[in-house]
């Protein structure tokens, strides 16, 4: 088994080889490496000591000095190398609260997360799996190295990253690994919410968004996202529905690319219904005003989980407007661009597709045609390049005050009152029309 290290990596291994000491890449470059993957990163590890690497290499960083690793900048890239080590006891469910260097490579791959990632390689020795990471490969498992529950104890996100590791990969987890998972779930608690929500993006743009179904079924949404549990519980009893609330937003999430935005704007757009859940006397299910509700926990949910402003603001739009009707008219299209946003608009066409495909058949081809001729009508807005919000007005509040108007709330009323002209007749939009309208006004 061959594999064919980038030229930094293999000057790196030479460099602590010829010095006496034992390198390999390892972990996920390795995996990545036997799947065919391109790497992101290639990490290394060492017998020899953090100051010893330092003492070998001109530039160095020292990233994580305290467990061992170094970042050895070598034309322009950096590599963390890190010294075989022992973990000692996980006081936090995070990290060790002391560690061991040891010279035994078999060791520091023991205290790995899984056996796909508890493997090495260098030229000199080929493969090193000493923990059926291969196998496992080719089984398509994701498994713990030893003791299933130690690993959880040491880090809880590992139960996480275990099914976004089969969600990128398409693979299942092992039976004993599973078990673990559904015991020690609540151990998350503990997992800041900056990491969990790292894992969580990696599983919903990863090929397979659906199986946080997984995530549901092990007690891992209970701890981190109770408001999904709830929609997996909601039953969709329409003419409109197939499936129940939960497995909607897992379909809808197969229907748009992986991009987080779109891909999270899937997973909330219906996270609302189990809250405006009403049932008729035949059984008939409806969820009247749910993306309101859904903007709502959409926020909460992601201000929890430490989201960036921009990413939440996006995500909540897409909520909120993923039902809204268009009218399907070029002022009603232009109206829509204004109310929604330039930059969010696009993004509705893409959601509205994906949510009708995650809907039954009733009535699809007609849902898909008006999805088609509104968006045919905003590309022709696009290339007239009408104008859809106050600054593409013709004037501005400064021509207003030349004009003698007093600034204050009238400039903002005045503003309001021409665009809401201009969209209704874009050929409206000139200096002059707008200027004699404003005197009228």
């Amino acid at each position: 088994m061959k594999i064919q290290l980038p030229r930094n990596v293999q000057k790196i291994i030479d460099t602590l080889e010829e010095a006496g000491y034992e390198a390999y890449a390892v972990g996920g470059c390795v995996r990545d490496s036997l799947l065919g993957r391109v790497p992101d990163d290639w990490d290394i590890t060492t017998s020899a000591k953090p100051e010893e690497c330092k003492r070998l290499f001109p530039r160095t960083v020292d990233t994580g000095i305290k467990h061992g690793t170094v970042t050895v900048l070598l034309n322009g890239e950096g590599f963390e190398v890190t010294t075989y080590r022992i973990d000692g006891v996980y006081e936090d469910g995070r990290h060790p609260s002391e560690v061991t260097f040891t010279a035994n490579l078999k060791e520091d791959l023991r205290r790995r997360d899984f056996t796909i990632n508890a493997m090495a390689y260098n030229e000199r020795s080929g493969l090193i799996d000493l923990y059926g990471g291969m196998q496992d490969i080719e089984d398509q498992v994701i498994r713990c190295v030893g003791n299933a529950k130690e690993r959880f104890a040491e880090d809880a996100l590992r139960m996480l990253r275990a099914v976004r590791f089969c969600a990128q990969l398409g693979y299942r987890i092992d039976k004993d690994t599973g078990a673990a998972i559904k015991a020690m779930a609540p151990n998350l608690q503990k997992i800041s919410a900056e990491r969990i929500q790292v894992e969580l993006v990696k599983l919903v743009v990863s090929p397979h968004p659906d199986y946080l179904r997984k995530a549901y079924e092990l007690g891992i949404t209970a701890q981190i996202l109770p408001e999904f549990d709830l929609c997996m519980k909601t039953p969709q009893r329409h003419k409109h529905h197939c499936y129940g609330v939960g497995e909607h937003i897992l379909h809808s999430m197969l229907g748009v690319e992986p991009d987080k935005v779109l891909r999270l704007g899937m997973l909330f757009h219906d996270i609302g219904k189990p809250q405006t859940l009403t049932v008729d006397a035949d059984g008939t299910t409806h969820n009247k005003k749910h993306p309101f509700e859904g903007e709502i926990i959409t926020r909460k949910v992601m201000r929890r989980l430490k989201f960036d402003n921009d990413t939440t603001d996006k995500v909540t739009k897409l909520v909120l407007y993923h039902d809204y009707d268009i009218a399907p008219t070029e002022a009603g299209v232009r109206r829509a661009v204004n109310r929604i946003g330039e930059d969010i608009f696009p993004m509705i066409f893409t959601v509205r597709r994906a949510d009708i495909g995650a809907q039954s058949d009733y009535m699809r081809e007609e849902k898909l045609e008006k999805v088609a001729y509104i968006e045919k009508i905003y590309e022709e807005i696009l290339s007239r390049k009408d104008a859809v919000t106050l600054k593409d007005l013709a004037i501005s509040g400064s021509d207003l005050i030349a004009e003698g108007m007093s600034p204050g709330r009238q400039i903002g009323e005045t503003l309001a009152a021409l665009l809401d002209k201009v969209l209704e007749d874009p050929g409206f939009n000139t200096r002059e029309n707008l200027l004699k309208l404003s005197k009228e006004l």
